[in-house]
């Protein structure tokens, strides 16, 4: 009995699934403010995020060597459900009308991406 719970116990850890983190370094454009910025990442997270299990926050550094850019930080569940999420985003940029080319036109007036990076956490 003891081997077996101890087998069980050493398998556990191959079933975790790590969270992926979406990393996007903007500068605000001229004439947006981070409130504004704040407020698009708001209304990403409830109009299309939810929707596609992806929940995004805003970082702002106070100490960096960096203080004039902002981070996007969006999680996922794990890596595949960033890519579902990813492609389901850019299928939607296709169509003008869609939440999705609404809010990116959005983002490109109040932003610009810089660098992307992902991420798993363990």
């Amino acid at each position: 009995m003891r081997k077996l719970l101890f087998t069980i116990l050493l398998l556990l850890p191959i079933s975790a699934f790590a969270d992926h983190i979406d990393v996007i370094e903007v500068q605000l454009n001229e004439g947006c403010s981070l409130p504004e910025y704040v407020a698009i990442k708001d209304a990403f997270n409830e109009q299309w995020g939810s929707k596609n299990g992806y929940h995004s926050e805003v970082l702002a550094p106070i100490q960096s060597n960096n203080l004039t850019s902002l981070f996007w930080v969006g999680r996922t569940d794990n890596a595949a459900a960033y890519g579902k999420a990813w492609d389901q985003w850019r299928n939607d940029l296709a169509d003008s009308n869609s939440t999705a080319s609404k809010l990116w036109a959005r983002f490109s007036d109040c932003s610009t991406n810089i660098g992307r990076r992902g991420y798993d956490v363990y």
